[in-house]
């Protein structure tokens, strides 16, 4: 009866632990899904502020004597495509976040194309101080997205590393946490610019 009740405390006792350790690994998935989460919504915050600043840009743009309506007409159509993307914490899938950035890419071409228009078209409205400031302040919000991208692939990198190991992955695939998706480089970015001197 004694070796009946030894091996029974003994199953007992290996059932918690391994229970107590699958509550752990649980634990620090959900840890790791829910810095992926405040990293993503950081990297939304710095692609608001930068939709924020559209306005602004037409309505600095528009003011100037010789606007030409064309101009910013790509923006305004690529920011209204970027806005409308909206993608959950929750299901950040390779595809939902490629399709995040996909428009968000495009606002990126959009905005850099319009500017270069608007430098060259019209240098006067680039000399005011309105302008300058806005371009200051667009060139620090590229920047934020930069850096929010990359703290969010660090956290995402962490989290499908947990994800991935072994003894991690059976509890993950229990428990029904999925891999996250990276931001990468816009497509043909490997590409040297090519750069014209049109004298």
């Amino acid at each position: 009866m004694k070796k009946k009740s030894i091996v029974w405390i003994a199953i007992i006792g290996i059932v918690a632990v391994a229970f107590l350790w699958g509550i752990s690994i649980n634990n620090k998935l959900i840890n790791g899904e829910e810095n992926v989460s405040q990293a993503w919504a950081q990297v939304e915050n710095a692609y608001k502020r930068r939709a924020d600043l559209i306005p602004q840009l037409v309505a600095t743009v528009q003011g100037a004597a010789n606007y030409e309506k064309g101009t910013l007409t790509e923006v305004v159509e690529a920011r209204a495509k970027a806005t409308s993307v909206q993608v959950d914490a929750n299901d950040l899938s390779e595809a939902n976040v490629a399709k995040f950035q996909q428009a968000q890419d495009a606002l990126s071409n959009a905005l850099t194309h319009s500017m270069n228009v608007i430098v060259e078209r019209y240098p006067e409205l680039t000399a005011t101080k309105g302008f300058q400031d806005l371009q200051v302040q667009l060139e620090g919000t590229e920047n934020r997205i930069a850096t929010e991208r990359g703290r969010f692939n660090e956290s995402v990198n962490a989290y499908n590393r947990k994800l991935r190991v072994f003894p991690n992955n059976i509890v993950a695939s229990i428990c029904g946490f999925e891999k996250k998706g990276y931001f990468t480089a816009p497509e043909g970015s490997e590409e040297p610019v090519e750069v014209k001197f049109d004298f």
